[in-house]
């Protein structure tokens, strides 16, 4: 558990920071918070010193302005899949919640506020399933919510109980339609929607979001239309083009969706790799008829780490939201390897950097191999769990998820900030309450000094080698 106090988790305070001799008044009270490859600290509260020395003229200088707001938050979480469900449920009840509250509690957890879940079965359910097996069924009569109870749905209620009604944004994303509406009579292996079944299935999104909220008294936030559009794998996927997917919002999902009384949702088109973005953002939203029922793009960080191809799509359709919604490590777990983590605060520093709104992480919990995975697509998790022993491992991603999560309230808003050294990644923000956030990330192997300049305060910083920071200033 994370209590808020000014220890977060454990270690001795090694690292100094002090305010310069050269600042003006300082504006803001500082606290620092650490996790290093090297020593204990583990999002360590390292106590503030001033035996620190003063800025040097050669310091790398890492300037936040809290007056430059770019994009609002809308805040951080990971994947309920019925995967991490069956892996969490084979823990005794108490230590399986106990995993829940350090994600998910906003008291003692890491500020998690967001999840994404599969509409039908994806590649890490037990099998391939949908909620309506009866082909032909295209009014939808058989449609259930049966597939999910036994292992998906308390997964999804103990989630929303612990982080709170008005707090928790649940995203449901389709791998597949059911078979029955497919051009290969089958879940996996690609596919296409029939045409003749355009509309059943725009109205398949109406079932589950309607049945959700009355069955389960749990909202969905948004939708995205589908996931990996352009890609087919052997698990569930279904292949829509950038025109096919423009269309089928365009002249079926939003109008359905409006007629049902859900034209307030968040649809969210994309939910693919950053680098194919840019022409899938150009067919969604260059069509006015399409892009007004669309909230934004989603994108995963598979294949490429172009965070820029962002900005550009910013640049082009600056009122549309960009949410990152899946990226993990694949081939298996490595435990207690430090690069998973660093990977993780690369990928969320650049595309904090370059307009991203949320991140969701994909599983937040698999076994020692990486799964379950039907079809053996075996992944990396922040958190994995011995099934034999009940043991939990939280690995270095974690943690470094936590830096931002924890500390970056829904809300916020990313600023402007510059950074002149090489070898360290910076972004940062400022919270609702006015409290700055500055997160620095040195993925190298050497510690490097800089100073840390907002609002006439100066401090003379340094950050371990293979460490991760967090700098909170509060008014």
């Amino acid at each position: 558990m994370f209590p808020r106090s000014s220890v977060l988790f454990h270690g001795a305070g090694l690292l100094v920071l002090t305010v310069s001799a050269l600042a003006v008044t300082p504006m803001r009270s500082w606290s620092l918070i650490e996790t290093a490859r090297d020593n204990d600290h583990r999002l360590t509260a390292v106590a503030l010193s001033t035996n620190a020395p003063a800025p040097g003229t050669d310091a790398p200088v890492l300037r936040a302005d809290p007056n430059q707001r770019r994009q609002q938050m809308v805040g951080f979480g990971g994947a309920l899949t019925e995967s991490s469900a069956w892996v969490l449920a084979q823990l005794p009840a108490e230590k399986r919640l106990e995993v829940l509250r350090r994600y998910y509690d906003p008291q003692e957890g890491i500020g998690y506020t967001l999840a994404r879940t599969h509409i039908n079965s994806c590649d890490f359910s037990l099998s391939i399933w949908s909620l309506d097996e009866t082909p032909g069924d295209y009014y939808l009569h058989d449609f259930t919510l049966a597939p999910m109870q036994r292992w998906l749905m308390p997964l999804l209620r103990d989630a929303y109980a612990i982080a709170g009604a008005d707090r928790f944004k649940l995203t449901a994303s389709p791998w597949s339609p059911p078979a029955w509406m497919k051009t290969n009579g089958r879940m996996d292996s690609g596919g296409a929607l029939r045409p003749e079944y355009r509309d059943a299935w725009a109205r398949f999104y109406v079932k589950f979001v309607e049945a959700m909220h009355r069955e389960e008294k749990i909202p969905v936030w948004a939708l995205t239309v589908q996931n990996e559009p352009e890609a087919v794998q052997v698990w569930e996927s279904c292949i829509f083009s950038p025109e096919e997917e423009r269309d089928f919002v365009r002249d079926h999902l939003g109008p359905t969706l409006q007629k049902a009384g859900l034209g307030d949702m968040r649809l969210i088109g994309f939910d693919h790799n950053r680098d194919i973005f840019e022409k899938r953002a150009a067919a969604l939203f260059g069509d006015p008829a399409s892009a007004q029922y669309l909230w934004g793009s989603a994108i995963h960080w598979y294949v490429s780490e172009d965070f820029a191809a962002s900005s550009r799509v910013h640049a082009a359709f600056p009122q549309k939201q960009i949410l990152f919604t899946e990226g993990c490590w694949e081939g298996g777990v490595k435990l207690g390897r430090w690069d998973r983590g660093e990977r993780y605060a690369r990928n969320m520093i650049g595309d904090f950097r370059n307009w991203v709104c949320g991140w969701i992480d994909w599983n937040i919990a698999l076994d020692r191999t990486g799964g379950p995975n039907h079809v053996g697509n075996l992944c990396d998790a922040p958190v994995i769990v011995d099934t034999a022993t009940g043991e939990v491992h939280y690995q270095s991603s974690f943690y470094y998820i936590a830096h931002f999560s924890r500390f970056v309230a829904p809300g916020a808003h990313c600023v402007e900030s510059t950074t002149a050294a090489a070898g360290l990644d910076t972004v940062a923000f400022v919270n609702p309450d006015g409290s700055l956030v500055c997160v620095v990330l040195n993925a190298t192997d050497t510690a490097q000094p800089f100073n840390l300049t907002t609002d006439g305060t100066a401090l003379a910083c340094e950050i371990p080698a293979h460490a991760i920071q967090t700098y909170v200033g509060r008014p």
